[in-house]
Order: structure tokens, then sequence, then C-alpha cells
């Protein structure tokens, strides 16, 4: 494998599928969230020396690809037009929908603000239910007050 950035995300994928492995299994030898795991996968999240080489170690990857999962990543992967993935329109969907009420009740509940993308997580769960398995997303980020001056 090389640390081409070009060639780094679909090799990666591959090696995870080759090991058989889900980004749990991952995210559970490396002491780290599953989103977290497939964010660092897909050059949006930086390992430690540690992480990196344990990744590498169970995923026989070469040091430059080691070396570049320790490289601080442009963050931001869309391109700047409506995504056509499905599942991914879909949160965009969101956004378009909910994204001015969220807005509103977050600075009804916190004030003037935003709510960090850096100081935060995300966690997937799955919720069986008889009429249709629901996908459950939780975000969770520190508010962040805008400062007068």
């Amino acid at each position: 494998m090389t640390a081409n950035q070009d060639t780094m995300i679909p090799a990666l994928l591959a090696a995870k599928k080759a090991k058989d492995m889900s980004f749990a299994d991952l995210g559970a030898k490396l002491g780290r969230d599953e989103v977290w795991v497939a964010s660092l996968f897909y050059r949006q999240a930086t390992a430690s020396a540690d992480e990196a080489i344990q990744l590498g170690e169970l995923l026989d990857l070469d040091a430059a690809t080691i070396a570049a999962l320790q490289e601080f990543p442009t963050k931001g992967s869309l391109d700047p037009v409506i995504p056509t993935d499905p599942l991914i329109y879909r949160f965009y969907e969101i956004m378009q929908v909910y994204g001015m009420p969220l807005k509103d009740v977050i600075q009804e509940k916190f004030g003037d603000g935003i709510m960090s993308a850096i100081d935060f997580t995300l966690q997937v769960d799955k919720e069986e239910n008889p009429a249709g398995d629901r996908v459950k997303i939780t975000m969770c980020g520190k508010f962040l007050a805008y400062k007068k001056w």
C-alpha cells in the first residue's frame, strides 16, 4: 500500500475488507469509536504514532501509510455541490429542512453561538423496530458562545 492521497482511502478500505474487520472491530482494538476510525480512513482525522502503528499491524500497512495516517488532513471531503449519494444526501436534506429550526432551538437554550465540531463526538446506533430498524445518530458538541468585544 502507498500513502498517495488518491489511492490511500481505497487501499485502507481494501485492507480492512481483506482482514474481514469492521470499523467497530478496529475501534475496539484501538480503543476508539468506530466513527472516529472511519474518519481516519477517509482522511478526516489524525492518528497518534501508537494508533497508526497498531492499525498498521492489524491491516499489514506499509511504513509510508502508517506515517501518512499521522499527518494533519484537510478537513471536509464533500464537493461544494449537493451530494448525490442517497445516504449522504439525506443528511443534506435534514439540514435543509431542520437546520434553521435546530439553530433556533440551540440558541434559545444556549445563547448566540455554535456547536463545536472539534470538541465533538458522534455515535451511530441501530434500534430494532418492528416497523423497520431505525438509525440513531447522537451528536455531542461543546457549545461555543460568540464573544463580544
